[in-house]
């Protein structure tokens, strides 16, 4: 089986699951961080060398305060408790997003792990936190434009290799599968550069109710499709038209 060389995830579900269950929308989050930290470790132990989870978007901040910092706490306290776990499973981690929103001891905690990991040499797993691609793609605009005005670059050296190395991604590959749980079937504002010629899986599990086998079947989709590029194969019969 052909397996993706980076795979994205937006874990979607966690409040409707605790909803169905007659719980708060937190209880939801909780659960949701424990299916994150198996994913991890199937991907890790599947030879997956990237991948990055969509922990929290730029537009999550607009959810009520309570909410908003139970998840920091989370995040918190996942990354002081699994760090030392991540090093043993030689798994690296860092971060994309807008750190500057993120609460201080919880932005300490992140550089503490990331620093802790930088050796590691397995998975390389991202969270994307606090994060909006469109929100990326103005920040790396700007820098362009700025390297322009400085007279580092002129306007017809901007390619897309330029572009790609101004991402926050960078230099992270593009992901080759995307797996959107909870039957919604958006990227919201989700790696939309990076995700040009991705393959998408999208599923009606519920995240908290995601499991390695879910996503074996994600990934026996993912092997099943051919990938053009926007080529064409060399199997393809070309409709041969008359002179």
């Amino acid at each position: 089986m052909t397996l993706p060389k980076h795979i994205a995830i937006i874990m979607d579900g966690n409040g409707r699951w605790a909803q169905l269950k007659g719980r708060p929308r937190t209880f939801g989050h909780v659960k949701g961080t424990r299916v994150a930290k198996k994913i991890i470790t199937a991907c890790s132990k599947k030879g997956i060398k990237n991948l990055t989870l969509y922990a929290f978007s730029t537009e999550n901040w607009f959810r009520p305060q309570a909410e908003v910092s139970l998840l920091m706490t989370i995040l918190r306290r996942y990354l002081k408790r699994e760090t030392e776990n991540l090093i043993k499973e030689n798994i690296r981690f860092s971060v994309i997003g807008d750190l500057s929103r993120v609460p201080k001891d919880v932005a300490e905690t992140i550089g503490k792990s990331i620093e802790a990991t930088s050796k590691c040499t397995g998975l390389n797993l991202v969270f994307a936190l606090s994060y909006g691609s469109r929100q990326e793609i103005t920040e790396a605009v700007r820098s362009i434009a700025a390297r322009v005005e400085a007279g580092e670059l002129s306007a017809d050296e901007i390619d897309e290799s330029v572009i790609n190395s101004s991402l926050s991604t960078y230099p992270t590959p593009d992901p080759d599968l995307i797996i959107r749980t909870s039957g919604e079937q958006r990227l919201s504002n989700f790696l939309m550069w990076q995700a040009a010629y991705s393959e998408f899986y999208f599923t009606d599990i519920l995240w908290p109710n995601f499991t390695e086998s879910h996503l074996d079947e994600a990934l026996h989709a993912f092997s099943g499709r051919q990938r053009r590029f926007g080529k064409v194969s060399a199997n393809d019969n070309l409709e041969k038209f008359p002179n």
